[in-house]
C-alpha cells in the first residue's frame, strides 16, 4: 500500500478524481450516464493507440507513425473489400487491416533494428510515406458506402438502454475489442518473456543483450505488433464512423504520447504500466470532452494538457532521481 502511494498512477488517479469532482459540482450533466458512455466511446480507438505507444516508449523508442498506419490499413482494406464485393464474416476486414498494419509496422521495425536509425526519425519519415502513398495511389475521397458486414457491425450495440430523459444510450461492440487488446497486452507485458525483454530493451539495451535477449527480434516484434493493433484500431474507427476517410486519425499522435507520459511511462524507456497509460488517456479525454461543461473555452484545453504534461514529466523525473539517489546510497 505504501509503495502504491509513491507511483505516478496514484497521483494521476487523484488528479482525475479532483477533476471529476470539480466538473461534476459545476455541471450535474457530467455524471449523467450519457456523458459517461460518451467518455468511454471517445476512448475506444485512442485506447488501442495508447497501448501501442506505451509498448514503444517502454522499449526505448518513439513512434509517431501509428495514426498513418491505422488510416492506411483501414482505407486500403475497405477499398479491397469493396472491389471484391465482400459479403463474408466481419472478422475478415479486421484481419485484413491488421495484416496490412503488421507489414507497415515491420518496415519500421526492420529500419530501426538493422540500420540502427533513430526511432523518431524513422517513424516520422514512414508516416509521411504511408500517408503520401495512400492519397496518391489508393484514394483521396471518403468512402461512405461501406461493405454490408461493416455497416451492420457498426450498428451493433454491446449495451443499449433508454435513460430517464428518453435518450437512447449505448456502447458499440467494438469496445470489446479494445478491452481484449488491453487485457492481452497487460498479460504479455507482465507475465511473458517478451514483455520482460521489452522492459529490458528500454531500460538498458546492452544489459538486455548480455542476458540473452535478441534486440533486433524485440524491436521488430514491438513495431510489427503495434502495426497490427493500429490496423485493427483503424478498422474500428471505420465501423464507428460508418465511413472510411483517408485523412482520418492523422494528427492524433501527440495527444496519445502525452497521455502515455502523463500515465507514468518514462520517455527514456524501461518503465510504465498499462494501468498508468489508461489513466493518462482518461485524463486527456476528460479534459477534451468535459471542460466545455463548466464554461472553459475549448482553446484552453491545449494549455491545460500542456501544463499537465510538464507536471507529469517533472514528477516522473523527480521519482527517477530519488530512486537513483537511494540506490547509490545503498551501494555506498
Amino acid at each position: 500500500m505504501r509503495k502504491s502511494f509513491k507511483t505516478t498512477e496514484f497521483y494521476v488517479a487523484i488528479i482525475i478524481l479532483i477533476l471529476f469532482t470539480v466538473i461534476g459540482s459545476q455541471n450535474g450533466a457530467f455524471f449523467s450516464s450519457a456523458n459517461m458512455f460518451d467518455l468511454i466511446r471517445s476512448s475506444i480507438v485512442p485506447g488501442i493507440f495508447v497501448i501501442c505507444t506505451m509498448m514503444v516508449i517502454i522499449s526505448g523508442g518513439i513512434d509517431v507513425s501509428f495514426p498513418a498506419i491505422a488510416t492506411f490499413s483501414m482505407f486500403t482494406a475497405t477499398k479491397i473489400l469493396m472491389l471484391l464485393h465482400f459479403e463474408g464474416p466481419v472478422v475478415v476486414p479486421f484481419i485484413l487491416a491488421g495484416l496490412i498494419g503488421l507489414c507497415l509496422g515491420l518496415i519500421n521495425g526492420l529500419l530501426i533494428a538493422f540500420f540502427k536509425l533513430p526511432t523518431l526519425i524513422v517513424t516520422l519519415g514512414t508516416s509521411s510515406i504511408f500517408s503520401g502513398f495512400l492519397l496518391t495511389f489508393v484514394g483521396s475521397r471518403q468512402i461512405s458506402n461501406l461493405p454490408k458486414p461493416l455497416e451492420e457491425f457498426g450498428k451493433m450495440q454491446f449495451i443499449k438502454f433508454t435513460d430517464s430523459d428518453g435518450i437512447v444510450i449505448g456502447l458499440p461492440m467494438s469496445v470489446l475489442i479494445t478491452v481484449a487488446v488491453v487485457i492481452l497486452v497487460a498479460i504479455m507485458m507482465k507475465y511473458t518473456m517478451i514483455g520482460r525483454g521489452i522492459y529490458a530493451l528500454g531500460g538498458d539495451p546492452v544489459s538486455a543483450e548480455r542476458i540473452g535477449f535478441s534486440l533486433p527480434f524485440l524491436q521488430c516484434f514491438v513495431y510489427g505488433f503495434v502495426g497490427l493493433l493500429s490496423g485493427i484500431a483503424g478498422m474500428i474507427q471505420t465501423t464507428m464512423m460508418r465511413s472510411s476517410n483517408p485523412v482520418d486519425l492523422l494528427g492524433t499522435e501527440l495527444l496519445i504520447i502525452a497521455a502515455v507520459v502523463l500515465g507514468g511511462v518514462r520517455i527514456t524507456g524501461g518503465h510504465g504500466t498499462v494501468l498508468g497509460a489508461l489513466l493518462g488517456l482518461l485524463l486527456i479525454v476528460t479534459i477534451q470532452n468535459s471542460l466545455i461543461l463548466i464554461g472553459i473555452p475549448s482553446y484552453w484545453q491545449r494549455f491545460v494538457i500542456g501544463a499537465l504534461i510538464l507536471v507529469g514529466t517533472a514528477i516522473a523525473a523527480f521519482q527517477m532521481k530519488r530512486s537513483t539517489a537511494k540506490q547509490t546510497s545503498i551501494l555506498i
